[in-house]
């Protein structure tokens, strides 16, 4: 799933999902078909995807403008929170325990998609526990209320909201849904996996064979279509996520500040020759990142590998990865002192 212009693919996940709701109180404002920016939306969905207008126009003035959404995008989780702060929303004994219960519910399902895919079951569950708390918390807006808002009244990212709107319509026609019924988070990620619409288009499976891509109540799809969107975006097997780091005596200059910022410029070697001391069995010339983070215990390092940037495609965000990454490594730490 991925939202936000660093992700560019899925989904934005539900970060700030567990504290905002869509507001039961705010007066109804419909989106006005007559606006230019809508128009042309229309116009260029007529021309080139061959949708009835009157049909389109009556869809899209049932779309209400909701000021919660607007609030909710400008201050999302990963750009109020540092590290620390963001790690107790995720990863806590409840959720920890919550994912173990899941793991063993669904143990069969994870084993089977884990063999096929490659993608280990504690990073499939360490997303389904970040994005929605094991399906707990899957977002209230309806879709096409978020999307058009966010599309026709929020400038700053009105053109990506603009594609996945339309990335919306054509999937409500191709799946046969009615486009008033999806719901999901402000930003219009849906579903266990918060897919993007064009994420759900493009990377979720029918994993049971039903003929349907079912990411709403369908455990089997929702883990294979996470492990297809990992698979599409180049997981590799067996590799490491990320590494924990010091900066050693060869180090010179200050250290690096805490900084949410991906930029997987450096290799394994170069980190090594600046001094940063990790542990890795990946070649010198495997791709990485020195990341910095203002912990609990005060700033911690890390260096990411290919695999934590692949992550970072389902939110283009250092937080978020080293999130799914914990909880998931937490989640089976739990579920091994369970079964001893």
């Amino acid at each position: 799933m991925k939202f936000s212009k660093l992700a560019g693919t899925v989904c934005f996940l539900l970060m700030m999902s567990t504290f905002v709701f869509a507001a039961e109180d705010e007066e109804a404002i419909y989106i006005n078909v007559e606006q230019a920016e809508v128009a042309s939306f229309i116009d260029d969905m007529v021309t080139q995807h061959e949708f009835s207008r009157d049909e389109l126009e009556k869809t899209l003035a049932a779309a209400e403008i909701r000021q919660s959404i607007l609030d909710a995008i400008s201050k999302p989780a990963e750009k109020t929170l540092n590290w620390a702060a963001y790690r107790r929303i995720f990863i806590t004994p409840e959720r920890i325990r919550a994912g173990a219960a899941f793991w063993r519910e669904n143990r069969e399902i994870l084993t089977e998609i884990a063999a096929s895919s490659g993608v280990p079951e504690e990073i499939i569950v360490g997303i389904i526990g970040v994005e929605t708390y094991f399906g707990r918390i899957t977002g209230n807006y309806r879709v096409l209320d978020a999307l058009s808002t966010l599309a026709f009244q929020y400038p700053p990212r009105a053109t990506f909201f603009s594609k996945e709107l339309k990335q919306y319509l054509l999937l409500v026609r191709e799946e046969g849904m009615e486009a008033t019924d999806a719901t999901g988070s402000y930003a219009g990620a849906m579903g266990r996996p918060q897919f993007m619409p064009s994420s759900y288009r493009a990377y979720a499976i029918d994993s049971t064979g039903d003929g349907k891509r079912d990411i709403w109540n369908n455990w089997a799809d929702v883990a294979g279509s996470i492990a297809n969107y990992f698979n599409a975006h180049g997981w590799t097997t067996g590799e490491e996520v990320v590494s924990l780091a010091s900066l050693g005596n060869a180090w010179s200059g200050d250290a690096p500040m805490p900084a949410n910022t991906l930029r997987p410029d450096a290799t394994v070697s170069t980190l090594s020759r600046m001094g940063v001391m990790f542990a890795t069995d990946l070649p010198g010339e495997a791709k990485s990142q020195l990341l910095t983070y203002d912990g609990k215990d005060g700033i911690e390092h890390w260096v990411g590998f290919h695999n934590f940037f692949v992550i970072t495609r389902y939110n283009r965000n250092v937080m978020y990865a080293l999130a799914v990454h914990q909880l998931g490594q937490e989640i089976a730490i739990e579920l091994n002192n369970h079964a001893n």
